[in-house]
């Protein structure tokens, strides 16, 4: 993790033991054996990614149309950290990054005046995003209940950096655009989670997350679902592992043009499991 991933995450640790340690004791009933007081993730997945972009200059007459600029392996890294206030109820904090730079040769076929031509050049794009959640969560099920649902609404923040740089020729006729976005932004989150003990060692669980975006010139969802398995040889450490997948989509408007950008990822993920 980056200084500010450190940081970020060292402040959500902190809180999270001030508030366990300050909470009264009536508060402090024990919950689920699925559920843990305070929990940690460090990891993160090696994802099978396709990335697709498109830009729209109707001014510069250029329009890529969608195409495909990231296919391939990439490592994301990820932080999650969950803990209890109550018996059954709790915050839940989650951060990842994505960082990609690429470029790929485009074709796009179109028809002026009952005649085909193809539009060719390059689109090269550099993106960074990040994406932290923050929420609150009610698990249904106490002490008695070896498996219990969630349901959080929170927060989501948005954070976009992102040169997108287009040049398309048409015979001895060539247009270029390049446009930069530097955006920010919260939007609503809604969470679902599943977790079931299978032993005193192995417990079982899933999630899902969306968040949308709107109201500015940057609008999207992104959708997170996993469903995972740990196992503890030790009380206090162990080993997450995970199959997630995301979908990301973006779009950045101003008043000359549209930007879209569309990432896919799927693949399995390893964590150090940290309970208390």
């Amino acid at each position: 993790m980056n200084k500010n991933q450190k940081f970020i995450f060292t402040t959500a640790v902190i809180a999270a033991t001030a508030m366990w340690s300050l909470a009264p004791r009536v508060a402090r009933a024990e919950p689920s054996p699925a559920l843990d007081r305070v929990s940690i993730w460090l990891g993160g997945f090696q994802a099978d990614i396709k990335g697709y972009t498109s830009v729209r200059d109707p001014g510069n007459n250029v329009d890529t149309g969608d195409q495909q600029i990231l296919s391939g392996n990439k490592t994301v890294q990820r932080a999650k950290l969950d803990w209890l206030i109550m018996e059954s109820q709790g915050f839940s904090v989650d951060y990842f990054r994505i960082n990609d730079k690429s470029s790929r040769a485009i074709t796009q076929p179109f028809t002026f005046e009952g005649v085909n031509y193809t539009a060719a050049g390059r689109i090269a794009s550099d993106t960074t995003l990040d994406v932290g959640n923050f929420s609150y969560r009610w698990w249904f099920g106490d002490a008695s209940n070896n498996h219990v649902f969630g349901l959080g609404l929170g927060a989501a923040y948005y954070k976009l950096d992102a040169t997108l740089n287009a040049s398309v020729g048409v015979g001895p006729l060539s247009y270029t655009t390049i446009q930069r976005y530097d955006d920010s932004g919260w939007a609503p989150l809604v969470t679902l989670g599943w977790r079931s003990k299978i032993s005193e060692q192995v417990r079982i669980y899933a999630d899902l997350s969306g968040v949308r975006k709107n109201g500015s010139d940057l609008s999207g969802t992104i959708t997170n679902a996993a469903i995972g398995a740990e196992w503890f040889p030790w009380k206090n450490l162990g080993i997450g592992a995970e199959y997630a997948s995301t979908r990301i989509r973006l779009k950045q408007r101003d008043d000359a043009s549209t930007a879209r950008v569309r990432l896919e990822f799927d693949g399995p993920a390893v964590y150090m499991r940290l309970r208390f």
